[in-house]
């Protein structure tokens, strides 16, 4: 039997590791020679999946995100297309944090995670099951509200520029706006630093007219 078919697809620590050898005196040196043979792959220092090669197990990206740096949750572009919201694959998992910003690139790819203040980061997240996995992620508002505040001078003014936006620059499934729920917008709005411009957002959902 695999001695590591235990951990599945979760991302392990190296005590974790060690732990299930202990008949060898030298724990950490197990973890490297298991590094070096490619059945475990390190995510950050101290932190390891197992190699899907090694047991089958497809791995999830989002519960990957949770885990490397946290607090945090997958949000944004990531989200956005989670959602089915923007035609583009999106290549970088893209999370927010309380925490300060920070970049991981291991051989699973980019994470990417970006500072929010405490009373913007609570609102719009959801838990999800999937495939035996569980993770953090942006609600699809709170996903279009994150990446709004990220990008920087994105300020729109006007209800034209913020349809031109969605359509063009970012390719939002705009037909769909009309199934999200303003609340969360308009939480997100009264603590954040772009306020007109999610309030446009809302506006749009509320069919107002053009301005």
């Amino acid at each position: 039997m695999n001695e590591l078919a235990v951990f599945k697809n979760v991302p392990v620590s190296s005590y974790e590791l060690a732990s299930i050898y202990p008949k060898i005196k030298f724990g950490n040196k197990k973890v490297a020679e298991l590094e070096n043979q490619g059945r475990i792959i390190r995510l950050k220092k101290g932190l390891y999946v197992v190699n899907p090669e090694e047991n089958g197990m497809i791995l999830s990206s989002a519960l990957l995100g949770n885990r490397i740096y946290g607090p945090s949750y997958v949000s944004s572009l990531t989200a956005l297309r989670y959602y089915g919201l923007i035609p583009e694959h999106v290549f970088t998992v893209q999370s927010m944090t309380t925490h300060l910003s920070k970049v991981f690139t291991n051989k699973i790819g980019r994470f990417e995670y970006t500072h929010c203040p405490k009373e913007y980061y609570h609102i719009g997240i959801e838990y999800v099951k999937e495939n035996n996995n569980a993770f953090l992620i942006a609600s699809p508002e709170k996903a279009l509200c994150d990446y709004i505040i990220t990008t920087p001078h994105l300020q729109l003014r006007y209800l034209k520029e913020t349809m031109v936006f969605l359509e063009e620059d970012l390719r939002f499934d705009t037909d769909r706006l009309s199934e999200m729920n303003v609340e969360i917008f308009e939480q997100c709005a009264a603590v954040s630093k772009k306020r007109d411009t999610i309030n446009n957002i809302i506006k749009l959902i509320k069919n107002e007219q053009f301005v």
